[in-house]
């Protein structure tokens, strides 16, 4: 896995050298909901993270791919496994969040079912789930939307996306700009489907808002298409509720006061805790435990639902330890702030 991920390191930072030719992009049919916001930067064609183009050393790649893991001991003999509570079927009444697993969830508010990045198989041969998905995908039906934070493979799984689409014939999916390259091929190419910058508000049901924000991550599928599709992350606004959907994302304290400074208090944030070690490496792209609740409380977060942990093995911390980080955080008056879900488990909306 980790020489996997070095190859990608060298080939974008290799093949992508930019000209610093900037230009903003953002969909005219969507409203902005900020003041005086131009649209996404894109420096080359390529988006980049607020005003430059900013890309992991070549060096600390072939660091992590070379150097013995500090955690490798502890890691090899942990025990941590999440266990999942078996859904048959998902009830039709109620406001509730299921977490199916990474950055998967089923949410259910407002009369709509919304699913966020389906990633419910393995990876690859070397990337296996480590906790089973809860449900069948077939039990996944009548999901009215579709949310897409970007195109890494652990967030758009093809085949997870075609049993939605086969299952779901009228979902519409929701995307960031440039997102449409993803639904390629026979079986997604029909899919309705609207493209959003960050701070753009989507075209949907009278009883929701859907708002793409920004996060700090990066893009791609293949060899030639390093950030050619835009990455953000979502708010879900429904009968007075905020609910704050982070995809992928490292620590911007910026960016994070901001969305906070604009909507107020959030009263769900469901933000990614895990795949942070080792920090130099992975600092630029991911939270740690620690940069994930500074992020809740620039939000003005309520509730704290972990994510991006336990499911998949995609770097050097054990598996277990993201969690037992938060707890230690969350002790004594804040303990009620966190709910760990595990994959399954019904959280109702109150």
């Amino acid at each position: 896995m980790k020489l996997f991920n070095t190859a990608l390191i060298i080939l974008f930072s290799s093949c992508n050298a930019m000209k610093d030719t900037a230009t903003y992009s953002f969909n005219p049919e969507l409203s902005f909901v900020k003041d005086g916001y131009r649209g996404n930067r894109k420096i080359d064609g390529h988006f980049v993270n607020g005003d430059t183009d900013e890309k992991m050393p070549v060096s600390n790649a072939l660091k992590w791919t070379f150097s013995r893991n500090p955690q490798r001991k502890e890691k090899r003999n942990e025990n941590f496994k999440l266990s999942y509570s078996h859904i048959e079927q998902f009830l039709a009444d109620g406001d509730y969040i299921v977490w199916l697993g990474h950055a998967s969830f089923f949410i259910q508010i407002a009369g709509k079912r919304i699913v966020t990045d389906p990633c419910f198989f393995n990876l690859m041969p070397f990337t296996k789930r480590k906790t089973a998905l809860p449900c069948s995908p077939d039990s996944l039906n009548q999901i009215d939307y579709l949310l897409i934070s970007h195109d890494h493979r652990d967030h758009f799984d093809k085949k997870s996306v075609e049993i939605l689409v086969l299952n779901n014939p009228d979902m519409e999916a929701l995307i960031p700009l440039e997102g449409s390259r993803l639904f390629d091929g026979k079986k997604l190419q029909s899919v309705k489907r609207q493209e959003a910058g960050w701070y753009q508000q989507y075209s949907v049901t009278d009883s929701l808002r859907i708002v793409f924000l920004p996060a700090k991550h990066w893009g791609r599928r293949g060899l030639n298409d390093f950030n050619r599709t835009l990455w953000g992350s979502f708010l879900i606004i429904a009968k007075n509720k905020k609910i704050f959907f982070a995809g992928d994302t490292a620590y911007d304290g910026q960016m994070f006061k901001d969305i906070g400074d604009l909507f107020g208090d959030v009263d769900i944030c469901m933000l990614p805790v895990g795949a942070y070690m080792p920090q130099y490496f992975m600092k630029w792209a991911h939270t740690n435990p620690e940069e994930a609740v500074q992020a809740f409380l620039d939000l003005n977060g309520k509730c704290f639902i972990p994510m991006h942990y336990g499911t998949y093995d995609l770097s050097d911390e054990p598996l277990g330890e993201p969690l037992r980080r938060l707890e230690t955080y969350f002790s004594g008056d804040l303990k009620n702030n966190l709910k760990s879900l595990l994959p399954g488990e019904l959280f109702y909306i109150r």
